[in-house]
């Protein structure tokens, strides 16, 4: 049998997209990852990752082991639990970016809560994706959602982003032009603040708040206009597009981060909550 300890190194360089991201994951330094992943290498008699691009990707080889590395990992975790003195409750740490932390993800967790929790117990943070991603590091949570720039991770998702304006009292026209935004962190911030300086727009952050619904409320009464989830639009905003000068929206994406190994019930969480993004990425089409 492989190892467990090269069989983590080799699934979490997958799943993070290269040797950097997943010494950080698994508290490593980058030199050990590597020689772990060439020692597994050595062990199976293949080249199982491509270096040559940005970002590894697995050979023919390293894509058939795959599946079995994780398989081995889960029930390495779960035969680790099975032999316990005593059943506990195992707690599953959680981050969710702000605007996914109400109803578009609670009825997932909640039925989730329902089906496992004589045996887990989750505990779901909601905040900021920039915020949500150095707790992840710092090993604060089993399982994130988070807004990044790239795709990345174990699943990423396109997240469809609109710039809106107040249909009854529109923002665009005033001097300065006033905006509402996340604060300090938010990955929507310099978008807005990059195409108004394009513009040559003199523009100042009239409303600030980390809290989605705040932001809505604000763009739909004419305090700021914004960039927002599409998802997010309300019948109080005015979509703004090409006819009013503005650029096609940046691409994001919402990715999904969970460590090499991640327990069965934590595996079990995470394709829920794929299942309910791959629903969400929908909107709009």
């Amino acid at each position: 049998m492989y190892d467990p300890t090269l069989l983590r190194a080799f699934v979490a360089v997958v799943e993070q997209g290269g040797f950097t991201r997943a010494a950080e994951t698994l508290h490593l330094t980058q030199s050990t990852v590597s020689q772990q992943v060439k020692r597994l290498e050595q062990d199976t008699g293949h080249v199982l990752l491509d270096r040559s691009g940005p970002q590894a990707a697995t050979t023919e080889a390293g894509e058939r082991l795959l599946g079995y590395a994780r398989r081995l990992l889960a029930l390495g975790t779960e035969a680790r639990a099975a032999m316990g003195q005593a059943p506990r409750q195992e707690v599953i740490r959680i981050g969710l970016p702000e605007d996914l932390g109400g109803r578009a993800l609670t009825p997932t967790l909640a039925a989730f809560s329902r089906r496992r929790g004589a045996v887990v117990r989750l505990e779901v943070t909601s905040g900021l994706s920039n915020d949500l991603i150095a707790r992840y590091a710092r090993g604060e949570f089993e399982l994130i959602l988070a807004k990044q720039r790239r795709p990345g991770g174990v699943r990423a998702w396109p997240e469809k982003l609109a710039w809106v304006d107040s249909l009854r009292h529109p923002c665009l026209d005033r001097d300065p032009v006033p905006v509402a935004v996340f604060p300090e962190g938010g990955l929507y911030r310099e978008e807005i603040f990059g195409w108004l300086d394009a513009q040559r727009r003199n523009w100042h952050v009239a409303y600030s708040s980390p809290n989605l619904a705040n932001l809505q409320a604000a763009v739909g009464d004419g305090l700021g206009l914004s960039l927002l989830p599409l998802r997010a639009v309300l019948s109080s905003h005015r979509l703004l597009g090409k006819k009013e000068g503005f650029a096609q929206s940046p691409a994001l994406w919402l990715a999904m981060h969970h460590p090499a190994g991640a327990s069965p019930a934590t595996l079990e969480l995470a394709t829920s909550l794929a299942l309910r993004c791959d629903e969400l990425a929908k909107v709009g089409d």
